[in-house]
C-alpha cells in the first residue's frame, strides 16, 4: 500500500547528500577560482599530449552514478590533484608561487567542503587513483620533474577541473529538478 510517508522518506533518503550539502552552493565560486588560478600560475598551456590518455570513461560512468558516488568522486579527484603537487622536485616548474599556493589553498577548501557531504571512509574506484598514479609516474617521474612535465601535470589538472566543474553543475540541476 502507497504511503505518503514513504514517498517522503525516499525523496529524502534520495535528496539528502545534496540538500545537506551547503557545499554545493560555493562550489561555482570555489571551482572558477580554482580555474582562474591554473590559468595564472603558468604562461601558456602547453600542446604537448600527455602520455596518460585522460580517463574519459570513468567520468562517463559516474555520471550515470548516484549523487553520492559523485561526490566521492569529485572529492577525491580535488585529493589526488592536490597529491599531485605535494611532490619534491616542484621546484623546477616555472610557475608563480602565490599563486600556485592560492590554486592549492582553494583546492584544500573544496575538500573540506566535500568532507562535510559524503563520508570520509568512502572511496572513489581504484582506477582513478590508478589513472592519477600512471600520469605522475608518466610525466615527473620518469623525466625528473622537467618544466615540461609539470606543464602537463597543469594542462590535465585544468581539464579535470573543468569535467568536475560540469559533474557538479549536472548534479545541483539534477536536485532543483526534484524539489
Amino acid at each position: 500500500m502507497f504511503s505518503w510517508t514513504s514517498l517522503l522518506f525516499v525523496l529524502c533518503s534520495s535528496l539528502t547528500p545534496v540538500l545537506c550539502c551547503d557545499w554545493l552552493t560555493q562550489y561555482t565560486h570555489l571551482s572558477n577560482t580554482s580555474l582562474n588560478h591554473i590559468r595564472r600560475m603558468g604562461g601558456q598551456l602547453t600542446y604537448q599530449q600527455s602520455p596518460v590518455p585522460f580517463p574519459d570513461k570513468l567520468y562517463r560512468r559516474i555520471w550515470m552514478a548516484k549523487v553520492e558516488s559523485q561526490l566521492v568522486f569529485v572529492r577525491d579527484s580535488l585529493e589526488l590533484i592536490s597529491d599531485l603537487y605535494q611532490h619534491d622536485n616542484l621546484s623546477s616548474a616555472t610557475w608563480d608561487t602565490i599563486e600556485t599556493e592560492h590554486f592549492l589553498t582553494v583546492i584544500d577548501r573544496q575538500i573540506d567542503g566535500l568532507n562535510t557531504c559524503v563520508s570520509t571512509n568512502s572511496s572513489a574506484d581504484s582506477r582513478l587513483r590508478k589513472y592519477y598514479r600512471r600520469l605522475e609516474t608518466c610525466t615527473v617521474y620518469r623525466t625528473g620533474g622537467s618544466t615540461v612535465s609539470w606543464e602537463l601535470i597543469r594542462k590535465e589538472t585544468k581539464l579535470h577541473l573543468e569535467r568536475l566543474h560540469m559533474l557538479v553543475a549536472s548534479i545541483r540541476r539534477r536536485s532543483q529538478q526534484q524539489l
